[in-house]
């Protein structure tokens, strides 16, 4: 190393206590302890050479009895640095991301205990040993997953659950079985957690976790956390943060610990501030695109002669096609049985979002991973995504388990179980995690979601929830509504608010699968409000029954249809005098053949 000799670390090699740690990642740190002056307190500093600045920590001492000892033990664990003061506390720091507070440990009392180590005088001479001075005995020590995990779930403070989530997500391989033991410690806390999102943020560290093995300097360029900033802070420990100069390596064409150090300098040097891929400009695109999508869709309804075919430019086309390269790719993954209706039917808008992560994605890693072969981005980025797409399956799969609910969601003649509630709930947090991070989800999921809120919510808050786009109608979903429920009168009042709200698009395929008076008249008025809005732009094309982009099979319509055809005709051509169209007229005419065809009584 060059230029390692700046002014604070001069002083540290004169302190009580010094440690020089090598991380395997990249990590350069060097640990520090003056002696303290004061009795119930103690001072500790981690220079964060690969990073360029210094953290020291003051930690107000619980207990200060006098044969205890104060001397802080410094020990390298890996991806950890642990700062160890017998008998009071433990801080674990972050090696990789000590920017944010939140994820690394400060623990105390019982949890801090490390059994082999009370009260005595400790060294770290290698990764994950620590030496005890006076019996002479070397331990391994480490950090236990299943610890850990029990320690996220009797965690009472949203700074120890991110940290103890963070450290069994990206430094553990998780088996199965504890995969599940944090998805279901997600379930149960999705409101106790204020200050993060924990299906943020467990899903984005997976990701970040599974992917950058991938390719090297991956870790820079992908998202570790959904958190921007923590403005929390540790009872009893002060932090300040001071910036220090970075090292130099004077040797070139370096491998292993030194070639990782050497990028993480470089990055630390000349890179932009905010590598990480962010969705700030997949949100926008998304929607713009939405919009194009549906106003082309929408255009093609009442055509004057056949049903145009919507054209797609090539640039949708593109992202459509990497939607399904993304759903073919995950179904090569396992046999797995998937939940119902997921990764089954077609969902355009999540499709469209998948397809324009995999498009910007790629621009990004192209930009800064520009000696990886395209090739080889191109299978990160479909991986990302499948990944991605995966979690969400996962989480919604055990949680199905937990709660042990099957197909029946979608007998909508009986109401919905405590169980089939909660995961209503965990539904609605899992679309509001992705919503804030823009994230796409399963295809079938709004389906899935707007089944179980129909069995378990009141009309009047089902409602709510459709207008306020926490659930969204699917043509799966509704058309199977309007078909199975019988005609009763409390079905009746859901089947019409149900089809009063559905996007012109869907409604044009699923309304005609409900063959009600209600229903027909629904249809009757809106066709007439579009004839009259017609008329009163004085457009002189002959109506006829193939404006409909679906024929429907209700005779009174279809002639009802044809009629106003005539009247339109007979008021449209200005060479013949005609009297001004009564509007009003019209309606009444159009509403009195229905009335009589259908034998009902008109007033």
């Amino acid at each position: 190393l060059k230029q390692f000799s700046f002014v604070q670390c001069k002083d540290a090699f004169r302190q009580v206590n010094f440690l020089f740690l090598c991380i395997f990642v990249g990590g350069l740190c060097v640990c520090c302890s003056p002696a303290s002056s004061i009795p119930d307190e103690i001072t500790y500093s981690i220079y964060f050479l690969h990073k360029g600045y210094n953290k020291t920590f003051t930690v107000s001492l619980e207990r200060t009895e006098s044969h205890q000892l104060k001397e802080v033990a410094f020990m390298n664990l890996d991806y950890y640095v642990a700062a160890y003061l017998p008998g009071q506390f433990l801080h674990l720091l972050n090696i990789q991301h000590p920017d944010l507070l939140c994820y690394s440990f400060f623990l105390t009392g019982e949890d801090a205990r490390i059994d082999e180590l009370q009260n005595c005088c400790i060294r770290s001479l290698l990764t994950s040993a620590a030496l005890d001075c006076q019996a002479g005995r070397m331990y391994a020590v480490s950090i236990s997953a299943t610890a850990l995990l029990r320690f996220l779930q009797g965690s009472q403070q949203d700074s120890q659950r991110l940290a103890a989530l963070h450290c069994a997500l990206l430094y553990f391989q998780l088996p199965e079985d504890l995969e599940m033991q944090i998805i279901w410690w997600l379930s149960e806390n999705l409101s106790t957690c204020h200050s993060f999102d924990p299906i943020q943020e467990f899903i984005i560290a997976s990701l970040y976790c599974r992917m950058c093995a991938e390719t090297h300097n991956l870790d820079k360029l992908l998202p570790y956390t959904s958190l921007l900033d923590w403005i929390g802070s540790i009872p009893g420990v002060s932090c300040t943060t001071d910036i220090i100069s970075l090292p130099v390596l004077e040797f070139q064409n370096s491998r292993g610990f030194w070639e990782k150090l050497n990028s993480n300098l470089e990055s630390v040097k000349y890179s932009e501030p905010h590598l990480h891929y962010h969705s700030n400009l997949l949100r926008r695109e998304w929607r713009s695109l939405s919009e194009e999508v549906n106003m082309q869709a929408l255009n093609s309804l009442w055509s004057c002669s056949e049903r145009e075919e919507r054209r797609t430019t090539a640039y949708l086309r593109n992202i459509f096609e990497n939607a399904q390269k993304v759903l073919s790719h995950l179904g090569t993954w396992d046999s797995e049985e998937r939940l119902e209706p997921l990764f089954q039917e077609e969902d355009y808008q999540q499709q469209l979002l998948m397809g324009l992560m995999v498009t910007q994605l790629k621009d990004h890693l192209m930009r800064h991973l520009q000696y990886v072969g395209k090739q080889k981005i191109d299978q990160i980025v479909l991986d990302y995504v499948a990944n991605l797409l995966n979690l969400v399956h996962r989480i919604m799969k055990e949680v199905w388990r937990r709660y042990q609910l099957h197909s029946c969601i979608f007998c909508f003649d009986e109401r919905g179980s405590a169980g089939e509630f909660t995961v209503f709930h965990i539904m609605s947090r899992i679309l509001e995690a992705a919503n804030g991070m823009c994230l796409p989800l399963p295809p079938g999921f709004h389906t899935l979601h707007l089944g179980l809120g129909v069995r378990c919510l009141p009309l009047h808050t089902l409602l709510h929830y459709i207008d306020t786009g926490v659930l969204q109608l699917t043509e799966t979903c509704v058309r199977k509504l309007l078909k199975d429920l019988d005609d009763t009168e409390q079905n009746v009042k859901l089947k019409l608010s149900i089809v009063m709200r559905l996007p012109e698009v869907l409604g044009q395929k699923v309304r005609q699968f409900w063959t009600h008076p209600i229903n027909a008249n629904f249809l009757a008025r809106k066709y007439v409000k579009y004839l009259l809005e017609k008329l009163g732009n004085r457009q002189c094309s002959r109506p006829s029954s193939e404006r409909l982009s679906v024929r429907v099979e209700f005779l009174p319509l279809n002639y009802l249809t044809d009629v106003l055809a005539e009247i339109e005709n007979q008021g449209v051509h200005p060479h013949e005098k005609q009297d001004p169209v009564n509007v009003k007229f019209v309606e009444e005419t159009a509403l009195k053949h229905t009335v009589t065809l259908l034998g009902l009584k008109y007033s």
